[in-house]
């Protein structure tokens, strides 16, 4: 059975190195390790280092149930049984929880942006609504003080007809104060001949009458 296995692992990875770039999977449940040589040498180790299950390798070459593979800078061999052209199991899960875990975390910072993005668009509700109150008292402020210019301007000319009507009437005033001034002096020039003209009557009455009388007596 282990041989038939190791057998399909070797067609496999032949297989796999037909295509450029191939990779394999280190298989099992423990760390796999990476050798120098296609040989377990204890003394010196060839031991490179030790590889975790589901960790992605390059395939190079195979040789008599060993290959070699790349993995970042160090190229090494490892046993044919413990690697796979498909993602083991386990790391396929491990794989998912990490993917579930990167999605949960980015579900929910996205659920904190749009809780920020929902309270910023209620932010700028609220700053609307108050913006749109402000220019309705703006424009009631702007028709009352408009109102108030134009009653100024209604009062300004209702003053300067006032004006008008009082320098009327004070030019009217004035002649008629001149003409009963005229007419005063007019009166008392007339009261000043009339008594001239009675004195001086009265002088020739005076004077006339007396000498007739003396005049019948003789």
């Amino acid at each position: 059975m282990r041989l038939t296995k190791s057998l399909f692992v070797s067609l496999l990875l032949t297989y796999s190195l037909a295509n450029a770039q191939s990779y394999v999977y280190v298989t099992d449940t423990v760390d796999i390790p990476m050798r120098s040589a296609s040989k377990i040498q204890s003394n010196p180790s060839n031991l490179l280092r030790m590889l975790p299950s589901g960790t992605k390798l390059q395939l190079l070459s195979t040789d008599s149930g060993w290959t070699q593979v790349k993995f970042e800078q160090t190229t090494g061999w490892m046993i044919s049984r413990y690697l796979t052209s498909v993602l083991p199991a386990k790391a396929q899960l491990r794989k998912l929880r990490q993917t579930y875990n990167a999605n949960k975390l980015l579900i929910s910072q996205q659920t904190s942006k749009r809780k920020a993005l929902e309270e910023e668009v209620d932010l700028l509700k609220e700053s609307n609504t108050k913006l749109a109150i402000e220019t309705s008292k703006s424009q009631a402020e702007k028709e009352y003080v408009e109102g108030i210019y134009k009653d100024a301007l209604a009062l300004k000319d209702t003053n300067q007809n006032l004006e008008s009507q009082i320098l009327r009437l004070k030019a009217e005033i004035q002649l008629l104060q001149n003409n009963n001034t005229s007419d005063q002096d007019s009166s008392a020039r007339n009261w000043f001949i009339v008594g001239a003209l009675v004195l001086f009557f009265g002088f020739i009455i005076g004077f006339v009458f007396p000498k007739r009388t003396n005049q019948r007596r003789y």
